[in-house]
């Protein structure tokens, strides 16, 4: 704690001057929220990440490829901030690899990787999913991207809203590729009515101003 020579605290001054509801107003809005991007494999959570942090720092989060587990390692990118119709929204963004209840090395063989190359890359998606899991200590609240050109009801989703639930993490659930002929993005509301649910083509950026919106009101 800092101390002037008459020992005061530097706080106690500033709680005179502006006041302490003012103060701490200041120090709330600083803060950048930890958001974590969970999902299942190829959901689009670094389309999205992408998404987000190209229009607003003009930079990438990773790459993103139609193989699966192209993202194994968390990528984080801080103090993402978006200017919206209700002020601005301080975001660390912290895309995860994608969740799986396991990973098959012969599944990757059929986008034509070389047995040595696919073990390696099934070895360190298992690991990333370890780590996205661990990494549920320090988020504040998660993004959970879906599909909704798939069937909602997957082992995953289901595995990943009951531990995020357990936790009592504030979550959204983003209705993912809404620009798709096959998407319905209705059925994931149905799936899951006790939650918000936005949906949002992060490739086109498709009502991407509606997701900023539902984060501040639900997440901050």
């Amino acid at each position: 704690m800092l101390l002037d020579k008459g020992g005061f605290t530097v706080f106690r001054r500033l709680k005179r001057i502006i006041g302490l509801e003012k103060l701490m107003g200041v120090f709330r809005k600083q803060k950048a929220i930890s958001l974590g991007f969970y999902g299942a494999v190829n959901a689009g959570k670094t389309t999205l990440a992408n998404r987000i942090s190209m229009d607003w720092l003009g930079r990438e989060v990773g790459t993103v490829s139609e193989i699966p587990h192209e993202t194994r390692e968390i990528q984080k990118v801080e103090n993402v901030k978006v200017e919206t119709d209700n002020g601005a929204l301080n975001m660390n963004i912290i895309d995860m690899p994608g969740i799986a209840t396991q990973v098959d090395y012969k599944e990757l063989e059929k986008y034509g990787l070389a047995e040595e190359e696919a073990k390696e890359r099934a070895k360190e998606a298992t690991k990333g999913v370890i780590e996205a899991i661990k990494w549920l200590d320090n988020v504040d609240a998660v993004l959970v991207v879906m599909d909704s050109t798939k069937d909602p009801y997957t082992q995953v989703n289901i595995t990943i809203i009951g531990n995020l639930e357990a936790r009592e993490i504030p979550m959204i659930i983003v209705a993912n590729k809404i620009d798709e002929k096959e998407a319905a993005p209705e059925s994931i509301e149905n799936a899951f009515p006790q939650h918000v649910v936005v949906p949002i083509s992060a490739s086109t950026g498709e009502n991407i101003e509606e997701l900023y919106r539902a984060i501040q009101e639900h997440l901050t």
